[in-house]
């Protein structure tokens, strides 16, 4: 089995391309869509470099992975799927992930929250085979509650659940999101995981300047994870957790992402005019008054 990592350093996220070396039968996880929010535009870039190694190395994409709907970059997967034919698939829990944003961003009635959307729901324990290759999913929720991290051979690829050692995990503050849970996912699926199991990470902000880093292992991160170790209470986690989450800024491109995200990456329907247009809530965690000024 190989694995190619491409890093986003915009939203500094890791995509990953799966492969069997002798039957070219590969998949690709969390694939990311360039987008600038300036002139709220997107690029193909990434994509474009995606389907160009694809090619490159005469690979047979069967599915594109998504760990969970991602609150920081827009997912590159439709733009695969067209030019791939590859079937985009994702947690189940992303029928309440989109039960919960549906009000937020106004949606109508017709935006369904059953997760058809998307060409497949995943359930914990499933095992996907992907031509030759076997996935095997473990809803690791936490972060969001449709998470997963995705066990193929000898490696695990974790989303947002687990990170490198030196940064620890993925925040909980989402709606949806618990430390609580977090916890449990890590310990009872990801740590019990062989020591020898390689991790590969959904992303990594390279603490203190430091070069990128998206590799450990399980053994590793039971030792050393800054923030959850093998031997870290859940009550110390929860704790740290909480008081983490509580002073972090939200994404940079939160509800750009999420408003399409949940929607497996669709883009939005031109209107009579022909423009297309994000749904975005204003203020939504600081309420203000009709001139725009904060209530106490």
């Amino acid at each position: 089995m190989k694995i190619e990592a491409k890093y986003h350093p915009g939203t500094a996220t890791l995509t990953y391309i799966v492969w069997d070396e002798e039957t070219r039968d590969a998949v690709i996880i969390d694939p990311v869509l360039d987008y600038d929010p300036v002139g709220s535009s997107t690029k193909a870039l990434s994509v474009t470099d995606l389907i160009a190694f694809v090619k490159r190395h005469r690979l047979n994409v069967h599915a594109i992975l998504e760990t969970h709907a991602h609150a920081d970059h827009i997912t590159g997967a439709q733009a695969l799927k067209s030019a791939l034919g590859a079937k985009v698939l994702i947690g189940e829990h992303i029928r309440s992930v989109q039960e919960t944003f549906k009000p937020v961003f106004g949606f109508g009635e017709n935006f369904a929250t059953d997760g058809s959307q998307f060409d497949g729901l995943i359930a914990d324990g499933d095992i996907l085979e992907t031509g030759s290759l076997k996935v095997r999913a473990l809803h690791t929720p936490g972060h969001t509650p449709a998470c997963l991290s995705f066990h193929i051979g000898d490696a695990v690829f974790t989303g947002d659940a687990l990170f490198m050692p030196d940064q620890g995990t993925g925040r909980c503050d989402f709606p949806g999101g618990s430390a609580e849970a977090l916890y449990d996912a890590v310990t009872s699926k990801l740590y019990t995981l062989p020591d020898s199991t390689r991790v590969f990470v959904g992303h990594d902000y390279q603490p203190g300047g430091r070069a990128l880093v998206y590799e450990t292992t399980i053994g590793a991160s039971k030792a050393q994870n800054i923030q959850l170790t093998g031997d870290t209470s859940k009550e110390a986690f929860v704790q740290f957790r909480k008081e983490r989450d509580g002073s972090l800024a939200a994404p940079r491109l939160l509800f750009q992402s999420v408003s399409l995200n949940v929607g497996a990456g669709h883009m939005p329907k031109p209107d009579a005019n022909g423009i297309r247009r994000l749904a975005m809530p204003i203020n939504l965690f600081s309420p203000s008054d009709d001139d725009g000024v904060p209530k106490e």
